[in-house]
């Protein structure tokens, strides 16, 4: 009997001492938030990159607006220059809206007449873009949406 108890006292000593396999089962229990993580940075990431893109292309396409008074495509030159400055944006996904002194157009008429009345005035042109934040199925910010407006002065 004692002989028996002294044999499971060494095997109970060889089994305390023997950690082989910790390592693998710590790194299986915290792995997932690691690499959940580790996604939820890159993806955050991309958002702001695509940020600085729309603010970028607003900017850029403002620009382009305030300075078109006679220019009979305004509008369609107006998003052309938005989607040349943010290139990586969807251009599915973007909502370009333009404004002339409060009033909206959305056609290169509209947008040319609204103009060339508007001298001094401001001429705002905003955008939306809807961005996605979705790591392993699991959106961190449900509807999110990034919006840029910028206002120049008609010239």
């Amino acid at each position: 009997m004692l002989r028996h108890f002294a044999s499971f006292t060494s095997l109970r000593r060889r089994a305390a001492s023997d950690r082989r396999g910790a390592i693998a089962a710590e790194f299986a229990l915290i792995s997932p938030l690691l690499l959940t993580m580790v996604f939820s940075v890159i993806k955050f990431g991309i958002a702001i990159n695509q940020n600085l893109a729309l603010n970028n292309g607003v900017r850029a396409a403002a620009r382009e607006f305030a300075v078109s008074r006679s220019n009979a495509t305004v509008y369609t030159d107006t998003v052309a220059r938005f989607h040349a400055a943010a290139p990586g944006l969807s251009r599915s996904a973007v909502v370009l809206t333009a404004a002339v002194n409060g009033a909206t157009c959305a056609s290169n008429t509209a947008c040319q007449i609204a103009l060339a009345a508007a001298a001094g005035q401001p001429a705002t042109l905003t955008a939306s873009y809807a961005c996605d934040l979705t790591v392993f199925a699991w959106n961190l910010i449900p509807g999110c949406t990034l919006v840029s407006q910028t206002a120049e002065r008609v010239e």
